[in-house]
């Protein structure tokens, strides 16, 4: 099929709210690391990576070939039948988790692994109430939208017991406050919550060391411990969604809510783990996961495909050094669209760790007024010219980078002439018609 057959059959025969990105929607046809292709033969830079999931790149044959290996010797079991791809798999998640964090429950999503999450930590302190960031995202069954704090992800929601604090959003303080001035004050309105939103036992709190859907926003280095304090002072679990920041995506450790040295008592994974392949997992203390209540059975959860895909994964990370890779290229990533904020002031600001980097875009850098209308002309702009970035954020307004971990410096060179040749048409386009 050609690229208008197959936009006219996704409007005749798929829901409308799967949405597409860009005007005219790009279907595309293959993909190998770094690059994507389009039904027409155009070749792209994929600097989005299917929402932070193609860890590893497209298709790359480190991955592929233990796949096509297992499908061809056992595809599926569900969880009734133990098998040695899942234990291992689970052996190693022990390993490079942090802290205590030892038994794992797998799913086939990151919104069914924090759907766990919470049961488990509602059974373990037997308590119901769940503290819960704005501007979060958490996924689309009906706890997770419940969860989330934005509010065009939260349609049909109704779960109870589920309360929003402020989140540590420096940019746009809630207080309006500066850093480090403000003493986090933002962190003490947990408390502040719970006193007066909950029965005063909680159980527990579900955070993203990094905001993803809000626009990959970047706690202060002191918040998750106060938080964490806050959070046992009240009887509860503390949960770190490491569903996008997992894997060494963030530099320096497998996972994000390392560099704020706090170790969870639940953790959430998915996305890059698979590589483009659905798996997701709960992993927990012992004691947390041996209070959970079943019987219980996922379906997909620990499928052999799945877990063959998710240890290939985690041995490529490890053997190619790719969690200092993320540290190293997303430095250079970094300091350049530094570089262009110097020269557009319609980057308010650039935020981010390892290969997980934002640019919020504004109408003007002092009023802070959200650039939404310019985020959608860049994704155009940089599409028209090969590159394949996101976007997120409360207002829509913020440029998401989340490249495979394994590009090069010259990758990011790349991106950052095409990002640099689209703000130059944006902004003059903007200029020209004021």
């Amino acid at each position: 099929m050609d690229r208008n057959e197959i936009i006219a059959r996704k409007r005749q025969f798929v829901y409308p709210a799967v949405a597409n990105y860009f005007d005219d929607p790009v279907p595309m046809a293959r993909g190998e690391m770094q690059y994507l292709w389009d039904v027409e033969g155009k070749r792209y830079l994929d600097f989005f990576g299917g929402i932070v999931t193609v860890g590893v790149g497209h298709c790359n044959p480190r991955i592929t070939t233990p796949q096509k290996n297992q499908i061809d010797k056992l595809g599926h079991t569900s969880t009734l039948f133990p098998h040695q791809t899942m234990v291992e798999l689970a052996e190693k998640i022990a390993r490079i988790t942090p802290g205590r964090l030892e038994k794992t429950f797998f799913t086939s999503s990151g919104s069914e692994a924090n759907e766990t999450a919470i049961d488990s930590a509602r059974m373990h302190t037997g308590n119901l109430e769940i503290i819960a960031l704005r501007h979060a995202y958490s996924g689309r069954t009906s706890v997770t939208r419940s969860l989330t704090g934005i509010s065009a992800w939260r349609k049909a929601s109704y779960q109870v017991g589920i309360v929003h604090t402020m989140n540590p959003y420096c940019y746009r303080c809630p207080l309006g406050k500066t850093y480090p001035s403000c003493e986090v004050a933002c962190a003490k309105d947990i408390e502040a919550v719970i006193e007066s939103s909950t029965s005063g036992a909680i159980a527990g709190m579900i955070a993203e060391p990094i905001q993803g859907i809000g626009g990959f926003i970047v706690p202060p280095k002191e918040y998750f411990k106060i938080a964490f304090s806050i959070v046992k002072k009240y009887g509860g679990d503390f949960i770190a969604d490491e569903v996008q920041t997992g894997w060494g995506r963030t530099g320096k450790g497998w996972f994000g809510i390392e560099h704020w040295e706090v170790e969870p008592d639940i953790l959430t994974a998915a996305k890059s783990l698979g590589n483009g392949f659905p798996i997701g997992l709960t992993v927990a203390t012992p004691e947390i996961a041996d209070a959970y209540q079943g019987p219980s059975i996922a379906t997909f959860g620990g499928n052999p495909v799945a877990c063959v895909t998710a240890s290939a994964v985690i041995d490529l990370i490890e053997e190619q050094d790719l969690i200092r890779n993320c540290d190293v290229v997303g430095g250079y990533l970094r300091e350049g669209l530094l570089d262009l904020q110097r020269k557009y002031p319609a980057i308010g600001d650039v935020r981010g760790l390892g290969l997980m980097q934002a640019m919020e875009l504004v109408t003007d850098p002092k009023t802070k007024e959200p650039g939404t209308a310019m985020a959608g002309e860049m994704l155009e702009a940089t599409r028209e010219r090969g590159l394949l970035i996101g976007r997120g954020g409360m207002y829509n307004n913020v440029l998401r980078m989340s490249p495979a971990m394994n590009i090069a410096r010259s990758d990011v060179d790349e991106a950052l002439r095409v990002l640099d040749q689209s703000f130059a048409a944006v902004t003059q386009g903007a200029m020209a018609t004021t």
